[in-house]
């Protein structure tokens, strides 16, 4: 928008947007996307949180607490990526401990589902050729491996499982393995209301899309944990969502999980894939690459109460960041982090009411998409688009840049 002056007159973010600052070539692309393509246009109100990972260390992950707290207080929060630690990651940082996952930390306060879509480009045909259509992917984002607890069994004895009623009733204990000698030992956890949460969100995410909804477990061999899920969505899509699917087209469709990534492969896409917290982490790369590049795949984390998260669907980009160091030029793709901004940008716009936000957002995703389409794409794009004399690999900053004019065009 143009004043009288011919300056660029600003759009105004009517409420705070929750921004999580994060790691690596991640951490460098953010601050680009932020300068060139954002704040030349917007009058936004951030609250921001440093989850870089010596800030975590600096706060003992207080921090990571904060920011999951002050997207409970606004209702929009959008997330760099973040270096989850190894005992590599200790050394090279001189970290006091080992810190959990700074997404498994959010997720769990939110107790919210994420959702993950790739980002569609008429030159980059998907992996699997009968992909016609986006395959959306819905995660559980609560439990599983991600909130566990793990003992490293130094030699023999008995690994239990043991619960303790709080009404003083009668423990029950369960022998897990008898140890011979040296082992592991895990356990985890679910809980009755964030499954029942986030079969409500799936059901919800398939009916606005309308997308039928797949979901799957191990039940054959998990018996209780996995078998609790099944049944929570089955009486959850009787009770509440028969009718409106039948209504609306679609179906919702259980298998197992093994059985779903066959049936997937041959399909066509365009559903609504519900997975465990784990399955989900890895099949929602696999799909993201599938589609062209982990760079290239949506996520937002939903929140029952109605707080949502945006963030890049992949991780910090440790080899690019390292040749940055050392003043080496990288084309990496910052496309999900510009999605993850457009997509807080739509919802806060969305919940302000606020329609040139809303529109502004949708200008900047066709302006990387158009950028795309165009030929001119970072590396791991370059190799995964249909030949044309046109294609063109840029830098970083190039990539940014070309976005930047496409968006000039149409503001």
């Amino acid at each position: 928008m143009k004043n009288t002056q011919g300056s660029t007159q600003k759009i105004k973010v009517k409420s705070t947007i929750v921004e999580i600052d994060g790691d690596e070539m991640t951490r460098v692309m953010w601050k680009m996307v932020k300068d060139t393509l954002l704040l030349p246009y917007l009058d936004m109100a951030l609250e921001y949180y440093d989850l870089g990972l010596k800030k975590r260390d600096e706060t003992d992950d207080q921090i990571t607490v904060d920011a999951a707290n002050a997207i409970k207080k606004h209702g929009v929060g959008v997330k760099c990526a973040t270096i989850t630690p190894n005992k590599d990651r200790i050394k090279e940082y001189n970290l006091k401990q080992e810190w959990k996952s700074p997404n498994g930390t959010i997720r769990a306060i939110l107790d919210g589902t994420v959702f993950r879509s790739p980002i569609l480009v008429r030159n980059i045909p998907p992996a699997v050729r009968n992909w016609t259509k986006a395959i959306h992917i819905g995660r559980h984002a609560y439990g599983d491996v991600y909130k566990n607890q793990e003992i490293r069994v130094p030699g023999p004895g008995k690994g239990l499982l043991t619960f303790t009623p709080e009404n003083g009733g009668q423990p029950i204990t369960l022998t897990i393995q008898d140890f011979k000698g040296p082992g592991v030992l895990q356990g985890i956890h679910n809980t009755d209301r964030s499954i029942s949460s986030f079969a409500k969100a799936c059901f919800t995410y398939a009916l606005d899309q309308k997308v039928p909804l797949w979901f799957a477990t191990k039940d054959t061999i998990s018996k209780t944990y996995d078998a609790r899920f099944r049944q929570i969505f089955q009486d959850e899509f009787e009770k509440n969502w028969a009718d409106k699917f039948n209504d609306a087209g679609i179906e919702y469709f259980f298998t197992l999980i093994d059985d779903a990534v066959a049936r997937i492969m041959k399909s066509q896409g365009g559903i609504l894939w519900a997975c465990k917290n784990y399955d989900g982490d890895v099949m929602s790369d696999m799909l993201g690459s599938a589609y062209g590049s982990l760079a290239m795949m949506t996520s937002v984390l939903v929140s029952p109460e109605g707080y949502f998260e945006y963030e890049a669907a992949h991780g910090t980009v440790q080899k690019h960041y390292y040749k940055y160091l050392k003043g080496e030029k990288t084309s990496s793709n910052p496309m999900a982090l510009i999605f993850a901004w457009t997509g807080a940008l739509k919802k806060r716009g969305e919940l302000d009411n606020t329609p040139a936000v809303v529109e502004f957002a949708h200008k900047l995703e066709q302006a990387c998409i158009e950028t795309i389409e165009s030929g001119i794409m970072t590396g791991d794009l370059l190799k995964v688009a249909t030949s044309s004399p046109k294609n063109k690999q840029v830098y970083t900053e190039e990539f940014i840049d070309a976005i930047a004019n496409h968006l000039k065009k149409k503001l």
